[in-house]
């Protein structure tokens, strides 16, 4: 097939069904009726000889070749969309661009503080809005320029995708100052005896930490385990468990929650945890400036 033989507007709708999976919304947000959409799709079927989509309770749901068409018909798109809008530049002091970041609980934790911080001095009308970067649809998010940056270990992001390792992550065990190993140190012994919170974060790198650990042939005695690490400074203060946590959680929790810290007796690999952005935004000013301004704040 030659590109003269297809309508670019069919492979927008293409894209917007990919994303929203209903001919309703796509056609409210293309400013279109539905049953143009509907057409758009009969036509894209008859051009690529495949269903594409097929209807269901839960929306249109999209076939395995439509599927190997959305990463590079997202990209393709979104790049010309970039090369259309292109700005020669950013001012941030007089911006109002609000930008979003992919990361998770932690990242929130460690980064924004000091982030918005930033921003107040160079930058007062920039906002930030963030979003996991666990999602399942974080790649496509950042392919149609959703998402700006992603910050974290997303070993997944590759294709695409560039990055800047801002620092090397490692592992610590976390308890209350009260606690009886502030005393006694924390040895292998104390670590099989203790009790522990184990801190899932679906779809992280933290998952590691939990596979480390049964490698080594060690049975954590878990008393606790819960999907993120937004209470468990609350929990670690008022008890006697322990977490196995990254090293910069720990730094913005021990002082607020009167915490130690101690070197972990299981080795943990070290995790890379870099900035990352879509090859679409690669060359957009405010993009550049963006993730400039977090590598200088963080990198080390």
């Amino acid at each position: 097939m030659e590109l003269q033989e297809i309508d670019l507007n069919l492979l927008v709708v293409f894209n917007e069904l990919l994303r929203q999976r209903r001919v309703s919304s796509v056609a409210a947000t293309l400013g279109i009726s539905q049953p143009a959409i509907s057409n758009a799709l009969n036509r894209l079927r008859k051009a690529l000889g495949d269903e594409l989509f097929l209807r269901t309770s839960k929306g249109m749901v999209p076939t395995p070749f439509a599927e190997t068409l959305a990463e590079p018909i997202g990209y393709a798109l979104g790049a010309i969309h970039s090369t259309l809008n292109v700005t020669s530049h950013f001012d941030p002091a007089s911006s109002t661009r609000a930008f979003s970041i992919a990361m998770t609980d932690i990242g929130e934790i460690y980064f924004l503080p000091d982030l918005m911080k930033r921003l107040a001095k160079v930058a007062p009308g920039v906002s930030i809005s963030t979003v996991r970067n666990q999602s399942d649809t974080l790649r496509e998010d950042m392919e149609r320029g959703n998402v700006d940056l992603a910050i974290g270990f997303l070993p997944d992001l590759k294709t695409g995708f560039f990055q800047r390792r801002l620092f090397r992550q490692k592992y610590v065990c976390l308890f209350r100052k009260g606690h009886p190993l502030a005393k006694t140190g924390m040895t292998m012994k104390a670590f099989l005896h203790s009790e522990h919170v184990s801190i899932i974060a679906e779809g992280t790198g933290h998952s590691m930490v939990d596979s480390a650990i049964q490698r080594a042939g060690i049975q954590r005695n878990v008393h606790l385990r819960v999907p993120h690490f937004v209470a468990v400074g609350h929990i670690l203060q008022t008890t006697d468990l322990i977490a196995v946590v990254p090293e910069a959680y720990a730094t913005r929790t021990l002082a607020p929650f009167d915490l130690v810290s101690a070197p972990c007796p299981i080795k943990i690999p070290d995790i890379a945890i870099n900035v990352l952005w879509h090859a679409r935004n690669h060359r957009e000013p405010g993009n550049q400036w963006i993730r400039q301004l977090v590598f200088d704040e963080f990198s080390i």
